[in-house]
Formats: structure tokens, sequence, C-alpha cells
């Protein structure tokens, strides 16, 4: 129960009606619905918005997005797309979107594909079922033509942390070009010559761009790729850092640090150097991608290129919210920055040259 208002009786929350808070506010109920969407309190004076809104507050008001959805058309739900909920890297991109979403009053319907392009169109097939308005997803693939069909169907789609090759949808991801880069140049600057690449999937944007990253920056090095020290997982894998770095060393290849894909993969390395009877960083060092949660408590604590995860989920939300509010523009494309974090698992080449 809430307090009474004035001398009338209490009333429960969701009792409360956009006419009680006009009754309470002495507005008409349509400068309440202005005021209390977010989308339109522009329109109404700031002193009686305020007002409105304070009286929402005191009665408890709860808006039923049924009722607004019936005179809106839209459900205010978006689908979001998440690959891999297990990954660190994506609960901060998730709480990003959510709050933005939140201040449209949007609510993000979250679900986990586990990778799997079929539990993909069964998930988006769902969310379709429940009448989203849009969807966010974080699963792109370089064959995303399902994507374009929903684009086709009049439902906005933004891509968030990859992007698509042709760049036909609209994209929130980290600068993985540069963030590759600056993982190499660091290296590099440390006396590392032989350098190997342990990244994801080229089908993907992430381990497509930042296999670009690398080799590009080899080059400006003066140094050469070997394709015996370049790999590619399956996944973004905790495992598949450990199995490459596994066949990496079988081989009996010389190098003296890796750049992995992320931090997952670089953790992998970890394991499989441990095994082996190698220390990082004083026989190899390592440098991940994203610095992710508890990146600083491995052991030892992880040099990364660290990625602003929050801000690229608010600012794939705000790139969703234009969508949904005008989707005849090109789209849009934002890369954010990234920067070296650096930490224990670097360190200078080992004297002597090569392992």
């Amino acid at each position: 129960m809430i307090a009474p208002v004035g001398n009338g009786p209490a009333r429960t929350a969701t009792a409360v009606t956009l006419r009680d808070v006009a009754r309470v506010a002495g507005v008409h109920p349509a400068t309440v619905s202005r005021a209390l969407n977010a989308e339109t309190r522009a329109l109404v004076n700031r002193e009686t918005a305020e007002r409105v809104l304070r009286a929402a507050e005191s009665l408890g008001y709860r808006p039923n997005p049924i009722a607004r959805g019936l005179k809106t058309n839209r459900s205010y739900t978006v689908g979001v797309l998440i690959p891999d909920i297990t990954n660190p890297l994506f609960p901060p991109i998730v709480r990003g979107i959510e709050d933005r979403l939140e201040e449209s009053a949007y609510t993000p319907l979250v679900a986990n594909t586990d990778n799997d392009p079929e539990r993909e169109q069964v998930d988006l097939a769902a969310m379709r079922a429940r009448q989203v308005d849009a969807f966010i997803t974080a699963t792109a693939r370089d064959d995303h033509a399902f994507l374009l069909d929903l684009v086709a169907a009049g439902l906005p789609v933004v891509l968030v942390n990859r992007g698509v090759q042709d760049g036909s949808l609209p994209a929130v991801t980290p600068d993985d070009r540069l963030g590759m880069r600056q993982a190499v140049e660091h290296v590099v600057a440390l006396g590392h010559r032989r350098i190997a690449h342990l990244g994801g999937p080229h089908e993907l944007s992430t381990g497509h761009r930042r296999h670009e990253g690398f080799a590009a920056a080899m080059r400006d090095a003066g140094l050469p790729v070997q394709d015996v020290l370049v790999g590619s997982g399956r996944r973004f894998t905790a495992q598949e850092g450990y199995r490459l770095c596994r066949e990496l060393l079988a081989a009996d290849r010389s190098f003296t640090a890796i750049v992995a894909g992320n931090d997952l993969m670089a953790l992998g390395c970890y394991d499989a150097l441990g095994e082996a009877g190698l220390r990082c960083p004083r026989d190899v060092s390592i440098v991940g991608f994203n610095d992710m949660r508890f990146a600083d408590r491995f052991n030892p604590p992880l040099t990364t290129v660290r990625v602003p995860h929050y801000e690229i989920g608010a600012q794939a939300a705000d790139l969703l919210l234009e969508r949904i509010a005008d989707s005849s523009g090109p789209p849009r494309h934002i890369e954010l920055p990234t920067e070296l974090v650096i930490r224990g698992s670097t360190a200078p080449a080992p004297t002597g040259g090569e392992r």
C-alpha cells in the first residue's frame, strides 16, 4: 500500500492511473502522458513536467506498457542477442544497453545464442513472435542475410561489438585494428621480434579485423608475419586459446610473445605455457584484448587492450532509438577507441633472443 495523498484513501500502486496523476498535478491527462515520456517531455513546460513527475512518484504510478503499446502499435521491447553470456565482456555491454533503453521506456529481452546459428534463428523467431520493436545483436557473421530480412520486414537492427564487412547494418564496435596495433607496438618496443597471433574466427568481424590490425602493425614495424605463428580459433574461448597455443608449442616454433584474440584466449595460453613448463612473462609475453573483469587478477595480471564495454552498449542503444524514430537514413557505424593497459604479463624479450 502507498501513503494516502491529501485526505483521500490509500490506493494500491497498480490502481493509479494517468487521470489520478493529472488530478494531483492539476493538468490534463494528455500533459501527463507527454511529461512521463522521455521522448516527448521537452514539449511540456519544465515546471509543469517536474510537477507531474513529483505527483507520479508520490502516487506510486507505474505505466501500463500493454495499454501504451495498444495506443502506439509498439511493444516497447527490444530483442538483444548475445553469443556467450558467460563471457565477462558482455554483461557491461548489456548493462549499457539496458540503462539507455530504460530512459526511453523500452525493455530489453536478452537471449544467449551460445554461438550457434540455429539457436540464433530460434531465438529471433521467438522474439518476433513476442512482437519486439527492434533488435540489437552481438552475434553478426559475414553471412547475415537473415538480419537483412529483419530490416526488410521493417524491424530496425543495430550490431554491437561486431560489424559486417559490407557495412550494410548500423554498428557500434571497438576499433579492433587500432587495439591490435597498440598491442603489437608494445611488445615490439620491448624487443620482441617473433610474435605469434592466436585469434578468433575470421568470419566474425572481431577475428578478421584484429588479424588485419596485427598484420598491418607487424609490417609497419618491419617484421614478417609468419604463417606458422598465426592461428585462428573456432571461438573466442579459453579452450581455443589453450588448443592453439599447445599446437604452436608442439610444432616447436620459436616465439617470445603472443598477441591473443581476446582475454579468454590469453588465459588459455597461460594454461598451455604452464603445462609445458614455461613461464609468462619470463619465457613468453602475452597480450590480451578487451580488459574483461578480473583480467587484473590473472597470474600474472594480464596486459591487454581495454575496450569501453558499457559505452559500446549505451551507444548501440542510442543508435537503435535513432533507427526506431527514423530508419530512412544510411546505416551509421561508430568505432570507439581502445587503450593499452600494461600489467605483468609482458616484459622485455628474453636475453639471448628467441625461446
